[in-house]
C-alpha cells in the first residue's frame, strides 16, 4: 500500500567482516524491496532512506548503488527471481503440463497479490519501462516453455508458443494491476478469471475436464 515506511526500530550496525560486502548489498537490496512494497513507487524511495533503515551511512549505499535507478533496478530483478522460484514449486507435483500451467500463473497470481507495491514498481513504474531488463523475459519464456508442452501434449491446439504466451502475460498481468489499482469493482475470484484466460487463450479445457 502507497505511503511513507513504517519506521523500523535498529540500533547501532556492526560492519560487516573484510570479504562480506556482498551480503551488505543483499541487505541493501532487501531493505529496498521492503520500502518499495510499501511506498507503491520508485521514486518515492531514497537512498538515504534505505541507509537509515539499516543504520549504515549513504556511503555505504552508493558503494554498490550509484542511483536510485540502480538499486530499483536490483530490486526488480529480486522480485522476478523470487517470482521465478515460486512458480518453479507451485509446479512442483503436478503430473500434467496443464496442470503445470495453471498452477505456474496462479502462484504468480498469488504473488502479485501479497506485494501489490512491488507489483506496481514492477509493471507500472518509471523505472519498469527502461530498456535493458533481460531477467524480465525468463518469466515469458518459462511461461512460453510451458505453453508449448500443453501443445505437445494436445491439451492446447497447435499455435506459436510464444505468441500465446504473450497474449497470456498480457491479460494476467492486466488483470492484476487493474485489481490493485480498482479494488472496489465486482472482482471474480482470480482462479475464474485465470481459468477463462487460459480456455480462451491457450485453449485448454476447463479445470474439471483436463
Amino acid at each position: 500500500m502507497a505511503g511513507t515506511p513504517r519506521p523500523r526500530p535498529t540500533g547501532p550496525r556492526r560492519p560487516n567482516a573484510r570479504g562480506q560486502g556482498e551480503l551488505l548489498r543483499d541487505e541493501i537490496v532487501a531493505s529496498a524491496v521492503r520500502m518499495l512494497d510499501e511506498l507503491a513507487d520508485d521514486e518515492a524511495l531514497s537512498l538515504r532512506a534505505v541507509a537509515r533503515a539499516l543504520s549504515i551511512s549513504p556511503t555505504s549505499v552508493y558503494l554498490y548503488f550509484p542511483d536510485r535507478d540502480a538499486l530499483v533496478l536490483a530490486a526488480m530483478q529480486h522480485c522476478h527471481d523470487e517470482m521465478l522460484a515460486t512458480a518453479a514449486r507451485a509446479e512442483t507435483g503436478h503430473e500434467t503440463p496443464a496442470s503445470r500451467l495453471r498452477a505456474r500463473i496462479l502462484a504468480q497470481a498469488a504473488w502479485a497479490q501479497e506485494h501489490p507495491g512491488l507489483y506496481k514498481v514492477m509493471h507500472e513504474s518509471k523505472a519498469s519501462r527502461r530498456p535493458g531488463m533481460p531477467f524480465k523475459e525468463v518469466l515469458l519464456t518459462r511461461t512460453a516453455q510451458a505453453v508449448q508442452e500443453c501443445m505437445e501434449a494436445g491439451t492446447a491446439p497447435p499455435d506459436d508458443a510464444l505468441t500465446v504466451a504473450l497474449d497470456l502475460r498480457a491479460a494476467v498481468i492486466g488483470m492484476l494491476s487493474l485489481r490493485i489499482n480498482e479494488p472496489n469493482l465486482p472482482w471474480p475470484p482470480v482462479e475464474q478469471q485465470i481459468d477463462r484466460f487460459l480456455t480462451k487463450l491457450v485453449g485448454l479445457a476447463t479445470p474439471t475436464a483436463r
